[in-house]
């Protein structure tokens, strides 16, 4: 029982890294883009290449680990990203940086499916694997949301670099507990490995996830649409190659059922909306508000607190309600507080926004945790990975996208600024970029044209936050309405309550 728990322990740093790296950069998006010069598309790229690439991998990692092995996978990966986490610690420009990022997500791939999938083999009773999933979870988030605060520690007393260089010592302890603890696991009848599979997977999602990102940045361009339509065709022949498949990467008929396509959808939503409140909420609280980058991660702290509490706690939650209720209530607390935020203006005080972020951190808790429960429970031991790889595929296009479309919002609204007058057009030009662009022109005026020049950007912004904030809360509403209706039992089971483990062991009479 001990060695369990203990192996529980190491596997929670593999998901604490993926977790802290989604986001810690939010603080230092505003210290690099200005070390490096870069565009405000550039440090979108920064903030997003991470996710598209894990989640274009996620699948056949863990297909992948279900036929090597696990343990391995888990340990090599591990020891992937410690290189990677160098890399881009010292990455003299923006491309450097980027493509270290895209390595980075690379090795990312194969530890949160091949954590989930230990997991499941660890723990095969429901009851305790409902509690390590949640304690599992709630590293997961809790590392997501505390991201900021250790990226502003990290900027108080560093260079950005040390956000990535923090990677190296989890990554030590990563692999020596891993080595003496973990077990091996793998599927005893694999089958061969298929990779025209693998290459369609990963050229459709990258292919449909950028060319919604491009989409909502440029508009549907000649060129975007025909990498849509590329990205969604690949998709289309891989789920035909799975379905004929002997032994397929994935079981996409899973997807026939309506349950866990609901998980599914719950997943990637939830994340959609804390993702892209926390990296521009750390933008507005240090070039709005004038924040530190410390101040400005202490000042996301709720939603840490909240996604670490509300985590553990969901096990207990669906012991009283059912998971259709919990994954439907929390999805709608995250939207009701991303709707707060479409209030947000430079004078708005710290109190609406704390409030927000904790009650977002606890919808995410809460759903993540139940949803991967589900997920895993829904498959044999031996297909964990592959199951959890769709989970995290799912959870990493809602960062991406969070990112990515959330952010293409903002700075379509945020260009629109209000050009103060009697300040020269190329100025204006330049502040037109970014908001950490806007700082660095304001500071070649004086006086009252940089005040007039930074008062307008720090408008424009708050005025792109809110309406991004808007979209974000109408898209959690309407899933928390869809997954209410994908997650209603059978007309032949109503009156039967439906829990964590029931995709094992059935439903379970009240």
């Amino acid at each position: 029982m001990t060695h369990r728990w203990s192996a529980l322990g190491v596997l929670s740093l593999g998901v604490l890294l993926i977790g802290i790296d989604g986001t810690v950069l939010a603080v230092a998006a505003p210290i690099f883009g200005r070390d490096l010069g870069m565009t405000a598309t550039e440090i979108l790229w920064i903030g997003d290449i991470y996710s598209f690439v894990l989640a274009g991998l996620l699948v056949t990692m863990g297909s992948l680990g279900d036929r090597i092995g696990h343990r391995k996978l888990l340990l090599c990966s591990a020891t992937g990203f410690a290189l990677a986490s160098l890399a881009a610690a010292f990455a003299p420009t923006a491309g450097m940086l980027i493509a270290a990022r895209a390595l980075l997500g690379v090795a990312g791939a194969s530890l949160a499916p091949s954590t989930l999938a230990l997991i499941r083999g660890l723990f095969p009773k429901p009851r305790e694997r409902a509690v390590a999933v949640g304690i599992w979870a709630s590293v997961f988030s809790a590392g997501t949301a505390v991201g900021p605060v250790i990226g502003g520690l990290c900027l108080e007393h560093f260079w950005w670099g040390a956000v990535f260089l923090i990677n190296v010592p989890v990554v030590i302890v990563l692999v020596i507990g891993g080595w003496l603890l973990l077990p091996e696991l793998r599927n005893p009848t694999p089958g061969p490995w298929d990779p025209i599979g693998v290459g369609l997977s990963l050229v459709g999602i990258l292919g449909v996830v950028y060319a919604a990102k491009q989409g909502a940045a440029h508009g549907l361009h000649v060129d975007i649409v025909a990498t849509a339509l590329v990205g969604a065709t690949a998709l289309t022949l891989f789920v035909r190659r799975q379905l004929n498949a002997a032994h397929p990467l994935i079981d996409v008929r899973l997807f026939t059922n309506r349950a866990f396509s609901g998980v599914i959808v719950a997943n990637m939503l939830s994340i959609l909306g804390l993702s892209g409140v926390l990296f521009f909420l750390s933008q507005f609280f240090q070039l709005v508000d004038g924040y530190s980058p410390l101040q400005a991660g202490l000042a996301e702290l709720p939603a840490a607190l909240a996604a670490t509490v509300f985590g553990v706690l969901a096990g207990v939650a669906v012991r009283h309600w059912s998971p259709r209720a919990v994954l439907t209530t929390a999805l709608a607390m995250i939207g009701v507080a991303l709707a707060s935020l479409t209030l947000i203006s430079p004078a708005t005080p710290y109190g609406p926004l704390g409030i927000a972020l904790f009650i977002v951190g606890a919808g995410l808790g809460l759903a993540f945790t139940v949803a991967n429960d589900l997920i895993i429970a829904s498959v044999p031991p031996e297909r964990a990975g592959a199951a959890a790889g769709v989970s995290e595929t799912a959870y990493e296009l809602g960062m991406a996208l969070g990112i990515a479309l959330l952010g293409s919002v903002i700075a379509a609204v945020y260009r629109g600024l209000d050009r103060p007058p009697g300040i020269h057009d190329d100025v204006v030009a330049h502040a037109e970029q970014s908001l950490a662009a806007a700082h660095r022109a304001a500071a070649t005026l004086g006086g009252d044209e940089a005040h007039a020049l930074l008062t307008a950007a720090q408008n424009a912004f708050a005025d792109g936050v809110a309406v991004a904030a808007g979209i974000g809360s109408a898209l959690l509403l309407a899933s928390a309405a869809a997954v209410w209706m994908l997650l209603k039992p059978p007309r032949e089971h109503r009156g039967v309550q439906y829990r964590c483990h029931d995709f094992e062991e059935g439903p379970v009479p009240q």
